[in-house]
């Protein structure tokens, strides 16, 4: 019975339940993060560079192969770099967020600092 009592001592501790409440916030961050990037920022990077849309960008290494009556024998075998430039892209944007809100904490905690002072 100690092992289940200090289980439960362990998962009640407060910074256990904020570093839930972190990530779980953190996993919502991500999607709202991936859809404006999908949705809106990536629409306007295509157009900028003329139409290119990056999620369909890749290198072939080996074409599909397809037997008489179509069915597939062996897939297509690609390096799929565009996708790695939307990825990118969404990690530099949610790195630079994540540094603006850090910024913004320290310069309320030093406010809060001078006027404890």
């Amino acid at each position: 019975m100690s092992i289940i009592k200090e289980f439960k001592e362990f998962a009640m501790k407060g910074s256990l339940i904020e570093i839930s409440v972190a990530f779980i916030m953190g996993a919502a961050f991500g999607k709202v993060t991936t859809a404006l990037i999908d949705g809106v920022i990536m629409p306007i990077v295509g157009e900028l560079t003329t139409g290119v849309d990056f999620k369909a960008m890749k290198y072939v290494l080996s074409e599909a192969q397809y037997d008489a009556s179509g069915k597939i024998l062996s897939p297509e075998n690609a390096i799929q770099y565009g996708n790695f430039i939307t990825i990118f892209i969404d990690f530099i944007l949610v790195a630079f967020v994540m540094f603006l809100l850090i910024k913004m904490t320290n310069r309320f905690k030093s406010s809060e600092e001078k006027a404890g002072e």
